[in-house]
């Protein structure tokens, strides 16, 4: 057999494979494992989402291989509901590149602009990948430390000038992955400026914007003045609408950009299965409804694991948006040894937080993925075992 490719000695394991293991092998032991560790929804895709898949199915012509570009109507309806949500004006035939998930063109975008010797800016703690994506296309990863005291969020003023004159990318993610921590638009309008001095892309990944609470509602990168003319954003139908398996999501903003991205995807991959495209459609149409359900369902869970986590005397903040609850380690653990603590002497599987990079250590992350009358038993399991 042949030697892998360096590009892959140089990638650490997949993170969530390597929790997917960990549960996997307890799960065959037995064990009442409760899993707070990936961020898969656990309710069901929304039944008239499901029934529109159903029909759309039954017709043959939607067998065959899709147009790359999608639908004109999945593109129609991304732009009408940008515009609803947030107030961005979108051409659906050069602002709107439908993907195979999010990640499909976070992952990809870096071939797209990306020369040897170049760098990419990846926030840190962030999605893996922000890093692996770049590795692949031959750049060198900068990171950008996501820590508490700037509310984790990248202190662009930081970055060194002979760094950001190399740099071609920036990633970003708000809400935050895995922090939970949240933005404004003077944050956004600062990032415009600083990738128009520099001739950066600016790639903001906004698949939570759609999961928030307490009357928070969460902008778009887009939303700042001149953002169009220096990047584009990605949104997923995975966690809006409990669609992970579905494979839906989108590439919105700078049509230059845009269509860089669509040249790399017309020769790596093709569309998404039509029919998967007519039920997305019914999905946007839908998303009001949808969100206000599902926002409401996860800020109740977020109330019971901080609630009762700092009853057993952990330090928890209070997210706004997200899914996600970015805990510090207890003391006299890393990241990893309470990870493996959790799940050894708990039966609870939590996220690693150096797995999302170097700044995510000393964390761990929890997802509120499971319903409340689990999130309750992990509560006294944490409490049997960890209190303080």
């Amino acid at each position: 057999m042949a030697e892998i490719a360096e590009r892959l000695k140089k990638l650490p394991p997949y993170l969530f494979e390597e929790i997917d293991k960990a549960k996997q092998q307890a799960i065959q032991q037995g064990r009442p494992v409760i899993d707070l560790g990936v961020g898969d929804p656990d309710m069901p895709t929304p039944g008239f989402v499901v029934e529109s898949l159903r029909e759309a199915v039954k017709d043959p012509s939607n067998h065959k291989y899709p147009f790359n570009k999608g639908i004109a109507s999945l593109r129609k309806e991304m732009a009408v509901w940008y515009k609803r949500r947030f107030g961005v004006e979108l051409d659906p035939e050069k602002e709107i590149l439908p993907l195979l998930g999010s990640k499909e063109g976070i992952a990809h975008i870096p071939l797209a602009f990306i020369n040897p010797g170049d760098e990419v800016l990846v926030p840190d703690p962030g999605y893996p990948p922000y890093a692996s994506g770049s590795m692949f296309s031959g750049a060198k990863v900068t990171f950008m430390p996501l820590v508490c005291e700037n509310n984790f969020l990248p202190d662009l003023e930081a970055i060194a000038p002979a760094s950001a004159a190399k740099c071609k990318l920036m990633h970003l993610n708000y809400p935050n992955n895995p922090t939970g921590a949240v933005c404004d638009k003077e944050f956004y309008r600062s990032v415009v400026s600083f990738a128009r001095e520099h001739g950066i892309v600016v790639c903001s990944d906004a698949a939570y914007t759609e999961i928030s609470y307490d009357g928070y509602v969460p902008p778009s990168f887009l939303e700042a003045e001149g953002a169009m003319e220096v990047g584009v954003e990605f949104h997923s139908l995975s966690k809006t609408f409990n669609m992970t398996g579905w494979r839906v999501g989108m590439a919105v903003g700078n049509a230059d950009i845009i269509a860089a991205l669509s040249k790399v995807k017309a020769n790596v991959d093709s569309g998404i299965f039509t029919p998967v495209q007519v039920a997305a459609v019914e999905a946007l149409k839908r998303s009001e409804e949808i969100k206000s359900s599902m926002s409401g369902v996860y800020q109740s869970r977020r109330d019971v694991l901080v609630k009762g986590l700092r009853s057993a005397g952990w330090d928890v903040p209070e997210i706004k948006a997200s899914f996600y609850l970015w805990i510090p380690v207890l003391e006299g653990f890393t990241s990893v040894s309470m990870a493996k603590a959790m799940l050894e002497q708990a039966d609870i599987i939590v996220t690693p937080g150096n797995g999302f990079g170097p700044s995510g250590e000393g964390y761990i992350r929890m997802a509120l993925t499971v319903g409340e009358e689990k999130l309750e038993q992990a509560v006294d399991r944490v409490k049997k075992v960890f209190a303080r």
